[in-house]
């Protein structure tokens, strides 16, 4: 019997670190605890929390895609 291939698709976009930052970024966000990074102001929307997380997952070297541009 033929072997089956692999279907192209099946690899994961995110990493389990990425998750895993998120989450705490998450977290932080319901607690008032997030701040960003330059002003140290107070994150007010989960967008700006996600994208804390994620970006501190591509800092430790996570599995996360490129950071999408507004060109």
């Amino acid at each position: 019997m033929p072997k089956k291939k692999a279907s192209r698709g099946s690899t994961k976009k995110y990493g389990a670190l990425a998750s895993t930052k998120v989450a705490k970024a998450m977290h932080e966000f319901k607690r008032g605890k997030l701040k960003s990074g330059g002003s140290g102001t107070i994150v007010k929307s989960q967008e700006q929390a996600i994208a804390i997380g994620l970006s501190e997952a591509r800092k430790k070297g996570g599995r996360v895609p490129r950071a999408q541009t507004n060109s």
